[in-house]
């Protein structure tokens, strides 16, 4: 769709020239969701791409997202054979429904930044502990939980001018074993349910559910519990005015996903301690 209220596009090629945040601007990464749909405020377009971030970065402290790392290039990514969550990456990518162009655009921290429930990459840095890494117009920078990045649907605690820079996923969360679990109304729609489960070697269990509800959310247990136990922990940690309500998915009937989805990934580590 043509913005035919852009006045102009700056291309920016170090930090020094995002400098001049203002009322109207916006920052443009991949684009996919921006040109999607008529942006009426929007004066000026800020393209970070111009900046030549690289994508990934594999090292001794884990994986760090640059924020214009690309759907694709995640999907591509070749990640080292000891880190249990590899299969994680390309899950949450898959649950992304869009053509090879959608894929080859859609950025990491777009999909992030955008903050809806059914946003995978939201749901990926929730299970592996993702710490984003946060510019401010200042020339500063500050890092924060993923958890208490996005807030709500289409919600975050970025403030007006602030970047996020990248997402660092920890080494201990990559070797993690990890269980996806995902729903929706339709074969190609919109996930209405979206869970992880994810158990380290002293089995300590955690379970990040997204999509349901309007936030991220990751519950931790000492060990793996019983059915009972979860069933009562997502009963006290979700309250019932947190499941999200629009077209792809009631609240009842995402409530209802939340427990099934969360019940299969229990009992699939479970049997695996069984086998």
């Amino acid at each position: 769709m043509d913005l035919n209220s852009i006045g102009s596009v700056a291309v920016p090629r170090n930090r020094s020239d995002l400098s001049g945040w203002r009322d109207g601007d916006a920052w443009l990464a991949g684009g996919t969701w921006l040109f999607s749909e008529p942006q009426p405020r929007l004066r000026r377009l800020v393209d970070l791409s111009s900046l030549g971030w690289q994508a990934h970065e594999v090292s001794e402290r884990g994986l760090s997202l640059a924020a214009t790392c690309t759907i694709a290039e995640l999907f591509r990514l070749d990640l080292p054979a000891s880190w249990s969550a590899a299969p994680l990456f390309a899950q949450c990518c898959r649950a992304l429904l869009g053509s090879f162009k959608i894929w080859n655009m859609a950025t990491v921290g777009g999909n992030v930044c955008l903050a809806l429930p059914a946003a995978p990459m939201i749901a990926l840095a929730t299970a592996l502990e993702g710490t984003c890494l946060v510019w401010t117009p200042e020339g500063a920078e500050r890092e924060v939980a993923i958890t208490d990045l996005v807030l709500g649907s289409q919600c975050t605690s970025l403030a007006p001018g602030e970047i996020l820079r990248r997402i660092d996923l920890p080494l201990a969360a990559l070797k993690r074993r990890t269980t996806f679990r995902q729903v929706s109304l339709s074969p190609n729609g919109r996930s209405g349910a979206l869970l992880i489960g994810t158990l380290d070697s002293n089995g300590a269990f955690a379970l990040t559910i997204t999509a349901s509800t309007r936030r991220p959310l990751r519950l931790m247990f000492p060990t793996l519990p019983d059915a009972a136990v979860l069933a009562i922990s997502i009963t006290e940690a979700v309250p019932v005015a947190l499941y999200h309500d629009d077209v792809h998915g009631t609240p009842d009937w995402r409530r209802h996903m939340t427990f099934t989805l969360a019940e299969e990934i229990r009992r699939a580590f479970e049997n695996e301690g069984r086998a």
